[in-house]
């Protein structure tokens, strides 16, 4: 039985490893520990319990991408780190938001209030892949909050740190803008102008 002990752990390790010590049930299930086993690893310490379903090694280190990884595993997987939250994970603008920014398939049912959903898609050219999560890429964020209720002074902040550090170009961002409804489109070209009239 040890033997067999040592490779669950091992297993749910290797998992947790690339999530920043997280895990879910479910994945904890899938290497093989039952309801019973997990119960009681939770009650004895040997894991902490985040919240229904989740939970992470004791112990590990905690790192800049904790609250990321841990609302991706909350969504299964299925939500991107975008709008306001993707600002700060680009550095772009001084924004500092309060609730954590989640950019779910259409279909997503699940709540919290700790967290703000945006309903839509994320191709994979629209994602940044990190360890156990992703981000939109700074040019889909820059589009996501100009649709959105955000500042032009906080836009215009953003695309001109964008640009600057070399994380698009402007002719990305006016290529983009082609593509893109009106309201995005001009709050992005009017960041644009800006930072032309500033030098």
């Amino acid at each position: 039985m040890p033997g067999v002990r040592q490779d669950l752990r091992r297993a749910l390790q290797a998992i947790a490893f690339t999530q920043a010590g997280y895990f879910t049930a479910a994945q904890a299930r899938d290497v093989g520990y039952s309801y019973q086993a997990q119960k009681h690893h939770a009650d004895s310490g040997n894991w902490l319990r985040v919240d229904r379903g989740l939970f992470r090694l004791p112990d590990w280190p905690t790192g800049e991408d904790d609250t990321w990884v841990r609302w991706t595993l909350w969504s299964r997987g299925r939500g991107v780190v975008s709008h306001d939250s993707a600002l700060r994970v680009h550095a772009l603008s001084d924004v500092e938001p309060a609730l954590v920014h989640l950019t779910v398939p259409p279909g997503f049912r699940a709540v919290d209030d700790l967290v703000v959903l945006h309903r839509g898609d994320v191709p994979t050219e629209d994602r940044d892949e990190r360890l156990g999560w992703s981000v939109t890429t700074p040019l889909r964020t820059l589009v996501d909050v100009a649709a959105g209720d955000l500042s032009q002074e906080a836009i215009d902040a953003a695309v001109t740190d964008a640009v600057e550090r070399g994380l698009t170009t402007r002719r990305q961002l006016l290529r983009r803008c082609a593509d893109e409804p009106e309201r995005p489109a001009l709050r992005l070209e009017r960041a644009l102008h800006r930072m032309s009239e500033h030098g």
